[in-house]
């Protein structure tokens, strides 16, 4: 399919075309009292229409975006005119031993005094029992020193939190994730 064809089949004029033409001498010239028929073997003239100029369209005063080559606006969709997203301030972080089965705890500190919650796990030192003992004892000197508290969030103490500064922990309802939508039914 041509370029041109593309253009009729759209319904729309052949931008290349400058001349009108048409195919006045392969019609049949039609006789009085003779009806057209819709025979398709039968052809039809075709009549292209010469490229129209655009409309001038006057620019928007307020747009400060992109413009059209027609000069309209351009909506970018993907542009949506809101403030850069601010990375957070806090987050949660989970820590767990390094290769060498050791916790970093002077790391954690400065992060839970930036407000950062983190979650400790102990889970990895399934066969040190001993090893977890003195991670847990290093975890709290280290809350000790910062002022906040540690929170097992398991019945084995192998899970941890350390709540950032200034993070709420409501420790008389005890109730984490799902324990609550599990009891009401």
């Amino acid at each position: 399919m041509s370029m041109g064809n593309l253009w009729q089949f759209f319904g729309l004029p052949d931008p290349d075309a400058s001349v009108v033409s048409t195919k006045s001498s392969d019609s049949k010239p039609q006789r009085a009292g003779q009806t057209l028929t819709n025979d398709p073997t039968e052809s039809l003239p075709v009549v292209e229409e010469p490229l129209r100029p655009a409309p001038q369209v006057e620019p928007v005063l307020e747009w400060n975006g992109p413009v059209t080559p027609d000069g309209e606006p351009f909506h970018d969709l993907s542009n949506h005119g809101f403030q850069p997203i601010m990375r957070p301030s806090r987050a949660l972080r989970y820590v767990k031993p390094d290769e060498k089965h050791r916790i970093h705890t002077r790391n954690i500190a400065q992060r839970v005094m930036q407000g950062d919650t983190v979650i400790v796990d102990l889970r990895t030192l399934v066969h040190m029992e001993s090893h977890q003992q003195a991670c847990r004892r290093e975890l709290r000197v280290m809350c000790e020193q910062t002022g906040v508290g540690v929170f097992a969030l398991d019945l084995e103490d192998k899970l941890l939190m350390i709540p950032g500064a200034d993070v709420v922990v409501d420790i008389e309802k005890h109730e984490l994730g799902l324990t609550r939508l599990l009891n009401i039914n």
